[in-house]
């Protein structure tokens, strides 16, 4: 590592108490574990600016590693996360939500048709708001087989939890408009993100174009002599 790096993962272990050869240590193991993978230095370091810049702590999950289809990792913030860098923010001046009364049943679940997060600034005369919709947002339970070949279904948060959601969303979406927080995401993003990627499995298979057959002969005309026509 270069100086630059050890000076943030220090900065980094000083602010937690423990060492920098143990910070990284665990958090490989931890927070940043990439699958089955440990993450490389360089994703460490990407991670690791993150986690400075907005004063997040790796080891209450407020942060973590979102492994990819490609083998890269996503710096995902939890909503612990995005409430302590709301709170944190010197400008912040409150929050405030409202709901829809017109609601839409998903899957059985009657949920608002949208829910608005407005924060208030120290700095602005006129408050940000943001509507998200919960048609755009909603994921259907996962259906999955048994053992013996039978699909059932596993409820997740949205069919749960789902006001609860809507509010998150809304609020983490007002916090990028309101305060320009960029590069970080919630779980549900980096899950579409994921989602909408194209596995890599290795180099691509280049195909040889076939010969091209040489074209067939014309097959020869003979010519029929025309018809004589005799005068009447």
């Amino acid at each position: 590592m270069t100086d630059e790096p050890k000076k943030l993962v220090t900065r980094i272990g000083d602010r937690f108490g423990v060492e920098s050869e143990k910070l990284l240590h665990t958090l490989k193991a931890t927070a940043f574990a990439n699958g089955e993978n440990a993450p490389s230095n360089e994703q460490m370091m990407a991670l690791l600016v993150v986690c400075d810049q907005y004063g997040l702590n790796p080891f209450t999950r407020e942060i973590f590693a979102f492994p990819d289809k490609r083998g890269a990792i996503t710096p995902v913030v939890s909503v612990d996360g995005w409430i302590r860098i709301i709170n944190s923010h010197r400008y912040f001046d409150g929050v405030s939500f409202y709901e829809s009364t017109d609601t839409t049943s998903f899957d059985g679940v009657l949920l608002p048709d949208w829910v608005e997060c407005t924060i208030y600034r120290k700095d602005r005369a006129h408050p940000t708001t943001i509507r998200e919709y919960t048609a755009e947002l909603y994921r259907p339970p996962v259906v999955r087989k048994s053992k013996e070949g039978h699909d059932y279904t596993v409820s997740g948060p949205w069919q749960t939890h789902g006001h609860r959601l809507l509010r998150h969303k809304a609020l983490i979406q007002c916090a990028r408009v309101a305060f320009g927080f960029a590069g970080i995401y919630d779980e549900d993003e980096a899950v579409r993100i994921v989602e909408a990627q194209a596995p890599q499995v290795g180099k691509p298979i280049v195909q040889m174009p076939q010969a091209i057959p040489a074209p067939e002969a014309p097959a020869e005309v003979t010519e029929e002599p025309m018809p004589q026509v005799l005068p009447e």
